[in-house]
């Protein structure tokens, strides 16, 4: 006998206790993922500079990859990559929830794959996480379908929420993308699961937004509003560009005679040797996000970062290991609004002002272009950012880049790797 649904308010309490747990899980990951970095530019930068010091870095990126990938193939499949397109195949009923062994392998594997220097997101490790807590409470309190289906998706907004200090993007997440419309009890779950895992990563990571900009709020213009949206189209045909690469990358490492260990070994000596030469490239990428934000990166070097970041990114997310695409790609968004901006002074210097807002919409407006959640975006961006203020220019280069991506056909990047995965099993 099929149990029914909990009361709203017994869902509502449920969502709380999730919240807690999930906070606590997911902001110890990027606790302890900040720790890494830190590490890993600090030997990179004062300790280890000469050549035995540069072979060892690589090294050991080699084996992080290396011990990441065994984990994933030998003791959870389903944590490989990012995680999110699992969670929304079982809340469509298409997969079934992973197991609780799933959550240690996510989280060690995620922390020597992101730790070791690969250019992945701490996102889809989180959301995977959050929501494979959620269910396991939901199994272990025998509650009914319904009931554990709701706590599932508010398990992966709170997680969500905690990778980025975001409980608004992290509720509209559930909503926009996981579940794909609305529905009062799984927007409650949501909203209660966000906030309680909000407070307890607060609790060890500060209220602090993720990315500083300087002299907020910022009063745009009515006239400007035309180079957002042309900030729009110019990131939307690069988010297609990035889907592309990111399935083409996954294609192409199929079809390599190696296991996969052994590619993710290769990858993570590339990612070692990057750590080596440039530490600060290397990782989930929020310190070129903050350079574009503050300005400090030369135009000229641009294209060059951008395509770095591209293509490692997209190899990254071939090796097979736990990490999510969310970080890496608001990086290239970043990258991508900041030539807008340098373009934009150079066209119209009576109209661009700071280059910042343009960083900040290209942002929003490769989330809206690749993944085609646009409120996720927006609100997220402008959680991460501080910045309210630009919420007309966050929806016209949203506005955009979706008309360009949709116009060009291309399928968002988690339907996309849905598909994908389906077509494996068959």
């Amino acid at each position: 006998m099929i149990q029914p649904p909990s009361s709203l308010t017994v869902l509502s309490l449920l969502s709380i206790l999730t919240g807690v747990v999930v906070g606590a899980v997911c902001g110890t990951f990027r606790l302890l993922l900040e720790h890494a970095a830190g590490l890993r530019t600090t030997l990179a930068l004062d300790v280890l500079h000469p050549l035995p010091a540069g072979l060892m870095i690589i090294a050991i990126g080699s084996i992080t990859a290396f011990i990441a990938a065994w984990m994933v193939r030998r003791l959870a499949p389903l944590a490989s990559g990012s995680g999110i397109p699992h969670v929304e195949a079982v809340l469509a009923g298409l997969a079934t929830p992973a197991s609780v062994g799933l959550i240690p392998v996510k989280f060690i594997g995620g922390l020597l794959a992101i730790g070791g220097g690969l250019a992945l997101g701490r996102e889809g490790p989180s959301v995977q996480m959050g929501a494979t807590a959620a269910n396991t409470i939901g199994r272990l309190l025998r509650l009914g379908p319904a009931d554990c289906r709701s706590l599932l998706a508010a398990g992966a907004g709170a997680g969500l929420a905690t990778a980025f200090n975001a409980p608004g993007a992290g509720a509209i997440f559930v909503l926009e993308e996981l579940v794909g419309k609305f529905e009062a009890r799984t927007a409650c779950s949501a909203l209660g699961a966000s906030v309680s895992a909000i407070l307890v990563a607060r609790a060890l990571l500060g209220g602090d937004p993720d990315f500083v900009v300087a002299d907020s709020p910022m009063i745009i213009s009515v006239s400007t509003q035309v180079l957002f949206l042309l900030t729009g189209l110019a990131v939307g045909l690069l988010s297609v560009v990035y889907n592309r690469t990111v399935l083409a990358t996954l294609r192409l490492a199929e079809r390599m005679n190696a296991s996969v260990e052994i590619r993710a070994a290769a990858i993570g000596a590339i990612g070692g040797l990057i750590v080596w030469l440039t530490p600060h490239l290397a990782g989930g990428g929020d310190w070129i996000t903050q350079s574009a934000i503050d300005g400090t990166l030369i135009w000229t070097a641009l294209p060059g970062l951008y395509a770095l970041r591209l293509v490692f990114g997209s190899i990254s997310y071939a090796a097979a290991t736990p990490g999510g695409l969310f970080a890496p790609m608001l990086t290239l968004g970043a990258l991508t609004g900041l030539g807008c901006g340098d373009l934009a002074h150079v066209l119209a210097p009576t109209l661009a002002g700071r280059s910042t807002p343009f960083v900040v919409v290209g942002m929003a407006a490769m989330f809206a272009g690749a993944v085609r959640a646009p409120l996720t975006g927006i609100i997220l961006v402008t959680e991460m950012t501080n910045t309210p203020s630009l919420l007309l220019p966050l929806l016209s280069g949203s506005f955009a880049a979706m008309f360009v991506a949709d116009g060009m056909g291309e399928a968002p990047i988690y339907e996309a790797l849905r598909t994908r995965a389906a077509a494996e099993k068959r």
